[in-house]
């Protein structure tokens, strides 16, 4: 598309920025009492459809709004495609392990795209590999066949988490879009100084760090595995000397600021799309701004649900798009 085409798209996305989540709307469902104040506030908003009541249900729902908007908007469906990779190899992890540890499976898949829960499971029992996009056959093949004879379920996670991190390391090297590029570096990055934290947190050998962390343009991934094969301060130290230092920082504060920081820097990477337009950006930046909200919303109810304190929640809250 031209940047003309674009521009009905660009202004369409604009006219619903405004009825986003705000950090007061995120302050003002951390004050209600419990979750159901929060589902009740969140429909007041149209949050949810006739498909059910219950949390769960609207936070589908209103990702599936988002999904067919951006099919309406008639922008080209590869600018997206990027964007499905979560979804997509969620699907295919829960399919892996339905097919090898058990037949039951209800509500583990997200159906709002073409490799739902019906053809996914079709594809790994027939061990149809080739029906897959190119770029996870090879992981759904290596995890099937692992977890089928080792029964290891984080190995198989591993294999498939960090095939996800290739793919959207590949895409973002191989976009026209800024924003793509940005988002891909900054994605895969994060990713990757989680995994090594957490190694480093939990005693992972190097080994555990050279199958789970993916090549990144954004950060080096031998410097990273070094300093997590020392332990986290290691790495504490290593990130203060890269462009992403706010994880140091983070990391040392507490475990809920490191996961807040992470979910951040999506916000951070795409925030210059509200100054941009008759370009792809600010639609790829509502899609990952709704995202983020249908994130914070799941927080939000999960903590009240557990009566976790107000405190506890705004230490979990994120960054907003608006």
């Amino acid at each position: 598309m031209s940047g003309w085409e674009y521009a009905y798209a660009v202004a369409h996305v604009r006219a619903l920025e405004s009825n986003l989540l705000s950090g007061a709307d995120i302050e003002q469902m951390t004050a209600l009492k419990d979750d159901g104040q929060v589902l009740a506030y969140l429909k007041e908003r149209g949050w949810g459809d006739d498909s059910g009541d219950s949390a769960e249900d609207i936070l589908s729902a209103e990702r599936k709004k988002t999904w067919a908007l951006m099919r309406d908007l008639k922008v080209d469906p590869k600018v997206f495609e990027i964007f499905s990779y979560p979804a997509l190899y969620h699907n295919l992890k829960a399919a892996v392990k339905a097919s090898c540890i058990t037949d039951k499976h209800p509500g583990v898949f997200y159906d709002d795209n073409e490799y739902g829960e019906e053809r996914m499971m079709r594809i790994l029992q027939d061990k149809d590999y080739g029906a897959l996009p190119d770029h996870m056959q090879a992981a759904a093949e290596e995890a099937y066949s692992t977890l089928l004879h080792t029964r290891d379920g984080q190995l198989c996670d591993i294999i498939i988490d960090r095939a996800q991190l290739v793919a959207t390391e590949e895409a973002g090297l191989a976009s026209k879009e800024q924003i793509i590029r940005d988002y891909a570096q900054r994605f895969v990055a994060v990713s990757d100084i989680k995994i090594a934290a957490r190694a480093a947190l939990t005693g992972k050998s190097r080994e555990f760090l050279t199958r789970a962390l993916a090549p990144s343009s954004g950060i080096s991934i031998e410097n990273l595995m070094n300093a997590a094969s020392s332990g986290l301060p290691a790495v504490i130290e290593y990130l203060r000397e890269t462009s992403y230092a706010g994880a140091a920082a983070a990391l040392e504060d507490s475990p809920s600021a490191f996961e807040r920081w992470c979910d951040d820097q999506i916000i951070e990477a795409i925030r210059p799309q509200k100054y941009v337009a008759c370009t792809a950006g600010p639609v790829i930046a509502y899609l990952l701004a709704r995202e983020n909200e249908i994130k914070m919303a799941r927080i939000i109810l999960t903590a009240k649900a557990n009566d976790l304190p107000d405190e506890a929640i705004r230490e979990r809250t994120r960054k907003m798009y608006v």
